[in-house]
């Protein structure tokens, strides 16, 4: 059994004796701090909840000033008592300011929040209960509660100094915590200090220096941690780069090595073998493909095997007598031409199968020493010599290359002709001719001298060079000047004369290696058309390449005049025009 403490009234259960509770209580619970009245026990715990700070505290000084008020001694009026419920009431209103800066102090000390915290909010909500309950009648009124028990006396949130008034507590915390309120209430001209990181306002700079290191601490940190993920992002771009750079490294080396052999397959230095070891291949190309008989083939074999063994060319593809049907041709007709002079005598050889492709240098040596040794001038530095061979040449080479002739040329060649489809040039047509006592040199016509890219200067050389022995003004001049060697990239020929035509234009007649014999053959007839000689005569027009090279005779070398020549090939240097 349950008794009431009020009214002596028995009940069964501890829920009726809470309803019993509830219908004294009704109109008898009064806020201490606001004196908020009306309202049942639970209403007026959730309004002290949430309409002042520090609900535990508050509540339990609520349930005290609740049994005190309806205790069994509840009609006392000690004076003392009421002083003590006056402090209570206005402790809110004159300390709230106190008790946020002290929270905001606990916070910035251990980083923890206050468990309540007294705002607009929190009293709004309060008010808005109050109409919700319809309760703003006669009960809602301000009244004067009566204690007759004791109430504990308010104590100072910052040191917890205990006052008996209001005032005095009031007066305690704005002389000794003045510099922990927001404003303090004893000086307000005391300077303020704003972070100059996040705008926050402090009234101790010692408090403010703390907050900063704060801040500093962080910033160092965030700072380290992007050094350490600058490093790492810095040394996965140098290994991004060092990979790349393999890459393109071995790229590059393997278009130049591709390139590399390309130069070698085109200019014969791959090791297919030369000119026997073609010459072979092509003839069986040619019985295979029925275009040569099996007699025929082996009749051939037989005969460049000999030629080989004794290295003077089989004559297989040699014309004579070029010159002298050239002769008869612009005297009899040519009416175009003003003057023209043509070389020595000189004859004509053509590619064959063992050297197609690769042969016009050495075909075009053959040439030139076809018209030497019809000189009497080169007998003493010639003499016993015959036409030889492409292998032959190649030794000849090889030959000058050992007496210290353009040790440059040599080592570009690996040092070797023999065996190899390996092409030759105007150096190495002067290397052989001067390591043979010829006199010849050089002459580079390294850019072009005239519109579109032509060289004008290249025949007006070559004229001077043939007009020079000019007797009388006869229409044809036979010189006994040896041909020109002439050189290009990819090709050369070789010069038997220049014709100089009624309108002051010049053409040069050229023998081409590359022309076959039956060509060739057409010349001699003795009704020789313009026509024939059209695969002779090229004008300006016709040359056009970036650069030309010729190589000139001049006479005989002698013993001491080849040392010479053969020390200055060390650097190997020609005369440039222009």
């Amino acid at each position: 059994m349950f008794s009431c403490d009020i009214c002596g009234e028995t009940v069964t259960s501890e829920a009726d004796m809470k309803a019993h509770l509830n219908t004294h209580l009704e109109n008898e619970v009064i806020c201490p701090f606001c004196r908020l009245s009306g309202v049942n026990y639970d209403e007026m715990c959730f309004h002290v909840e949430t309409a002042h700070f520090e609900p535990k505290e508050l509540g339990r000084n609520f349930q005290q000033s609740s049994t005190m008020q309806y205790g069994p001694s509840g009609t006392g009026k000690d004076s003392a008592l009421q002083c003590r419920m006056e402090v209570t009431t206005s402790l809110p209103s004159a300390c709230a300011s106190c008790h946020l800066r002290s929270s905001a102090h606990n916070l910035s000390k251990d980083g923890a929040l206050p468990h309540k915290t007294l705002n607009s909010e929190n009293l709004t909500e309060s008010r808005k209960f109050q109409k919700s309950r319809g309760k703003q009648s006669d009960r809602t009124k301000i009244r004067e509660p009566v204690y007759e028990t004791m109430y504990s006396p308010p104590e100072c949130p910052f040191c917890g100094k205990v006052e008996i008034c209001s005032q005095d507590l009031e007066t305690h915390v704005k002389t000794k915590h003045a510099n922990l309120l927001d404003t303090p209430l004893g000086d307000c001209d005391q300077p303020l200090y704003h972070c100059p990181m996040c705008g926050l306002t402090c009234t101790n700079y010692h408090i403010l220096q703390e907050h900063v290191d704060l801040h500093l601490e962080e910033s160092s940190f965030r700072q380290g941690m992007d050094s350490v993920q600058c490093s790492r992002d810095l040394e996965l771009a140098h290994q991004l780069q060092q990979e790349e750079d393999r890459k393109r490294k071995s790229e590059e080396s393997r278009q130049e090595r591709d390139e590399f052999q390309k130069l070698q397959r085109q200019y014969g230095l791959d090791n297919s073998g030369g000119y026997k070891q073609q010459q072979l291949r092509n003839m069986e190309v040619e019985v295979n493909r029925g275009r040569m008989h099996a007699s025929e083939f082996h009749r051939r074999k037989a005969d460049m095997l000999e030629s080989l063994a004794v290295g003077i060319d089989d004559g297989r593809t040699r014309t004579s007598g070029i010159i002298e049907a050239l002769q008869r041709y612009y005297q009899n007709a040519a009416a175009e031409v003003r003057q023209v002079w043509l070389s020595a005598g000189v004859d004509h050889f053509h590619s064959s199968l063992g050297d197609k492709g690769w042969g016009c240098g050495y075909r075009n040596f053959q040439m030139l020493l076809s018209s030497l040794l019809q000189n009497d001038a080169f007998d003493d530095c010639l003499r016993g010599m015959s036409i030889p061979c492409i292998p032959k040449i190649q030794t000849m080479i090889e030959d000058a290359w050992k007496e210290g002739f353009d040790p440059q040329g040599a080592s570009q060649l690996n040092n070797r002709l023999q065996g190899t489809k390996a092409w030759i040039g105007a150096c190495e047509v002067y290397t052989l001719l001067t390591s043979l006592r010829v006199k010849c040199h050089i002459i580079d016509f390294h850019k072009s001298t005239g519109p579109l890219g032509t060289h004008p200067r290249l025949f007006e050389w070559i004229l001077n060079y043939y007009s020079s022995e000019r007797e009388g003004n006869p229409k044809v001049v036979c010189t006994s000047k040896p041909p020109i060697y002439l050189q290009h990239q990819g090709h050369s020929r070789t010069i038997i004369g220049i014709e100089e035509r009624k309108n002051r234009t010049l053409c040069l007649l050229i023998l081409d290696p590359g022309c076959p014999s039956r060509e060739m053959q057409k010349l001699l007839k003795q009704d020789t058309e313009a026509s024939s000689l059209k695969q002779l005569r090229k004008f300006v027009g016709n040359l056009k390449h970036k650069q030309y090279q010729i190589v000139a005779v001049e006479g005989v070398l002698s013993s001491e005049e080849k040392v010479a020549r053969r020390q200055a090939s060390q650097v190997f240097t020609a005369e440039k025009i222009p």
